[in-house]
């Protein structure tokens, strides 16, 4: 009896004399690797621009609310030469200055690039352009991020 559940343990576990894959077995694999990268990737890749748009977006809305509190405070926008940092640091003549106004300091915008502060605006004419160069970096085109619409 006992032999006859030895013989049977071994043919079971038996491995035949050659272990590995055939190189077709090899190309199939990358092959259907290769196909699911150039599905995913491009999903991903498109995923991750669309929340440094977003990200833009949300930094010039905290930027127009702290730029609207700066000019409730001093009763003016900042002026190009002062910039954006003055909602970060006191200018030198500001007895109303009630900041900082935005407390993290001024970010580049999500492509590295500082924002652009321009008072009073092209666009808004108003009040002050704020916008980003967008993911080309470049002005104009359809990827700039601004604070302005136009009809």
């Amino acid at each position: 009896m006992q032999y006859y559940k030895n013989k049977h343990i071994n043919n079971c576990y038996s491995r035949p004399d050659k272990i590995g894959f055939t190189l077709i077995e090899l190309l199939l694999v990358l092959v259907i690797l290769t196909v699911l990268a150039a599905v995913v990737v491009p999903k991903f890749t498109k995923r991750s621009e669309q929340a440094r748009i977003t990200a833009a977006h949300t930094d010039i809305s905290n930027l127009e609310l702290a730029l609207d509190a700066f000019e409730i405070d001093m009763g003016r926008y900042p002026t190009v030469s002062e910039g954006l940092n003055v909602l970060a640091v006191p200018p030198g003549n500001a007895l109303e200055w009630k900041g900082p106004y935005i407390k993290r300091g001024i970010s580049m915008d999500p492509w590295g690039s500082p924002y652009i502060y321009k008072y009073p605006g092209q666009y808004n004419t108003y009040g002050y352009d704020l916008y980003s160069y967008g993911p080309n970096g470049q002005e104009g085109g359809d990827d700039d991020i601004v604070n302005w619409t136009l009809y």
